[in-house]
């Protein structure tokens, strides 16, 4: 408005000027020469003529060059322009996935190459394939903006709603739980049971989510009946009768147990009411509480160095170790994957405390998928303690880190990330793996795991702790990264186990059993021949499912030393489907 009404003004000024005295020989010098004027001054008239419109194109404003003033005015409104760029780049399109150093960071910047510079830089440290044209995580991140904006609007765009929020933060929930209309519902127990009437509201279930836990149930309610949903931590606010007399009553409160008034006395972070199950209630606020401040912020990382490794992936003075994964099936569709990380005592750095060599390692380890989604991120410190005396002696033994993640079946990339706490040494370890699909009709196994240590594990201990795979404790013997088996001690106290699951056996119509057997070969790969044999049916084997855990011992010393392979053919006499998995070995 500034520019346009300056020129205006000066247009009028100019008009003023050409029709004032000055302007009289102007309008004389548009007449055709000899009229109103004589001969002798033709020449002169004319040169009067180009001078006068000379002038007159110095005077245009829309041609004249601007005044320096002009000039400041016309840079300040550019960087007005350009700052809104920025602003929106900030407050907009990563205002929910911006950590708060990034922000203050940015906020210094004083000139635009810096910013430019500096959103170069929070892509990159975001894409998981930097080797790549394509930033898989910033085309991700900008889908789910025109998702939400698409299906979250509500008199605000999609993107600055609650639901918009947690989508662009966290992708697509697992489930969705979702009432669009509300009415009748039907309360859980841990809601104080009975029936009552809701708004719209929506449960959304992550199985998990990085630095906040597993199974999050986020719950979002519309209590204004105008397609707003926000979150909330208090479950009771879905509830339409709640400030209704002697409506929607819970299970005591119908019983005559408990008042519907007191919903309102004992305070808490819900009204949700008593139930059977108030009492749980209580002992689980902070957690809900805690895991509601946590979906506000960013989630903070323990071992910034070794994300940075992982960010980065430059490394010098690398730190060797061994990585394996393996997959065992939980449900229909989630897997177990135990992920191994084993390093030698040569490579870690020991310092002396209180008499005993301790050695210290960080590891740091993310999965994500192939378009960058964060889904687990892990870190712990691995200890080991050596007596003084023994640890010439121990410098070929192993400490083994274990870590098993519920993943869906599907693409994801794996990294690990070590350091050495008392030395200097870090490594990474990067690879994409493929969670199998366990379908319903199909002969299937877990992984053939070749562990050193089997056993079974007290009840109390079953499906937790350390290499703890349902009922047994299971510690793989990992193989190293050049390629060769896995390494054992040809010794009397030394046994190589093996351990399996299969999934998926037929069941006999009129037994309602399975019928199958279970063909074991150790094959010597130097010779093809099979140094051991053994079946076994289903017959022999007790009470059994479609589900069976297959595991088998040899003392390493009724082995000579060689290279080895373990076949295991399952048939299936129900389904007349087979499978034939194997795993190679050494003995030394």
């Amino acid at each position: 408005m500034f520019r346009v009404g300056s020129r205006y003004l000066l247009f009028l000024v100019f008009l003023a000027i050409a029709t004032g005295p000055g302007g009289l020989a102007s309008a004389q010098a548009d007449k055709p020469a000899g009229a109103g004027a004589p001969a002798g001054t033709q020449n002169s008239t004319a040169t009067a003529t180009g001078a006068q419109a000379q002038t007159g194109d110095e005077a245009d404003p829309l041609k004249r060059a601007p005044s320096e003033k002009q000039k400041k005015q016309q840079k300040r409104n550019l960087n007005i322009e350009l700052s809104k760029t920025y602003k929106k780049w900030l407050n907009e399109d990563v205002v929910w996935i911006i950590t708060d150093e990034e922000r203050a960071a940015f906020k210094q910047l004083s000139n635009d190459e810096e910013r430019d510079n500096f959103i170069e830089a929070f892509w990159q440290r975001r894409d998981p394939t930097p080797d790549t044209e394509e930033n898989e995580y910033k085309e991700e991140h900008y889908r789910r903006i025109a998702y939400a904006n698409e299906h979250f609007a509500a008199g605000i765009p999609g993107w600055k709603s609650d639901r918009g929020r947690i989508y662009i933060m966290y992708g697509p929930a697992d489930e969705i739980d979702s009432h669009p209309s509300g009415g009748s519902y039907e309360r859980p127990l841990d809601e104080g049971g009975g029936e009552t009437s809701t708004f719209p509201f929506e449960d959304w279930r992550y199985r998990y989510l990085e630095g906040i836990g597993q199974e999050i149930i986020i719950e979002f309610v519309d209590t204004c009946m105008c397609g707003d949903y926000h979150m909330t931590i208090d479950r009771s606010e879905k509830d339409a009768l709640k400030y209704t007399p002697n409506a929607g009553l819970t299970l005591y409160e119908q019983m005559g147990r408990a008042s519907k008034t007191s919903r309102f006395q004992n305070g808490g972070l819900e009204q949700l009411g008593a139930g059977p199950m108030s009492s749980e209630l209580q002992t689980k606020e902070f957690d809900r509480l805690e895991t509601y401040a946590k979906l506000q912020a960013p989630p903070p990382v323990k071992y910034k160095d070794l994300e940075e490794i992982v960010n980065t992936k430059l490394i010098t003075n690398l730190m060797p170790f061994d990585v394996r994964t393996d997959f065992v099936k939980v449900t229909g569709d989630t897997v177990l994957v135990p992920i191994t990380v084993q390093l030698k005592y040569r490579d870690i750095t020991f310092a002396n405390k209180d008499g005993v060599q301790r050695g210290t390692v960080n590891i740091f380890m993310r999965v994500t998928t192939l378009t960058g989604r964060i889904v687990q991120t892990q870190e712990d410190p691995v200890q080991v303690d050596v007596p003084a005396e023994l640890l010439p002696r121990t410098a070929e033994n192993s400490a083994v880190y274990w870590k098993a993640l519920p993943l869906r079946p599907g693409r994801y990339k794996v990294e690990i990330a070590v350091k050495d706490v008392n030395g200097d040494r870090k490594g990474l370890w990067s690879r994409g793996i493929v969670v199998p699909e366990y379908s319903d009709d199909k002969l299937s196994t877990s992984s053939l795991i070749v562990a050193d240590v089997m056993e079974p594990v007290p009840t109390k201990d079953v499906s937790t702790g350390q290499f703890v795979i349902g009922l047994n404790k299971v510690r793989p013997r990992v193989a190293p990264a050049n390629g060769q088996p896995a390494l054992f001690k040809r010794s009397r106290d030394q046994k190589v186990n093996f351990w399996m699951q299969v999934y998926n056996l037929g069941m006999d119509e009129k037994t309602h059993k399975p019928s199958a057997t279970f063909e074991y070969d150790v094959v010597n790969i130097a010779t093809n021949k099979a140094v051991i044999q053994k079946v076994e049916s289903t017959d022999t084997m007790g009470n059994v499912g479609e589900q069976i855990t297959l595991q088998k011992s040899i003392a390493s010393a009724n082995l000579q030393p060689g290279v080895y392979r373990i076949e295991i053919k399952v048939n299936d006499n129900v389904s007349k489907q087979t499978i034939d998995p194997s795993a190679t070995f050494a003995v030394e």
